[in-house]
């Protein structure tokens, strides 16, 4: 497995029974993006306690599957359809965890910097 150059969250709710043919028809036909990238696209359902994690890796996808046993992922509100929102891999992992994506309280992303 390999860390993503992309992320993707696919906005909206996705019926969970789709597995990789439907998912990668999903990114292609409705999202207008290259499923055999190496971006990763991440799935959620209405009820918000299933994820699925889409990928391509050299010969073929990836299809990784979450279901909380208890909770709520805390799934961006952008309404009924479907789009891709760009994240950061840390974000995945807040997502993950738990936590907003869009949380104001973490660290700022700093570059440039050298060490003496």
């Amino acid at each position: 497995m390999h860390s993503p150059n992309q992320v993707y969250l696919v906005t909206g709710f996705t019926d969970m029974r789709k597995s990789i043919n439907g998912l990668s028809i999903i990114v292609s036909d409705t999202l207008s993006l290259d499923p055999l990238s190496q971006a990763w696209f991440v799935f959620c359902n209405k009820h918000r306690d299933k994820l699925k994690i889409l990928f391509w890796d050299t010969n073929g996808f990836w299809l990784y599957y979450r279901r909380l046993e208890q909770g709520r992922f805390q799934w961006p509100k952008y309404g009924e359809t479907c789009a891709a929102m760009s994240i950061e891999q840390r974000q995945l992992q807040w997502l993950l965890s738990g936590l907003p994506v869009t949380s104001q309280t973490r660290h700022p992303t700093l570059s440039g910097l050298s060490v003496m």
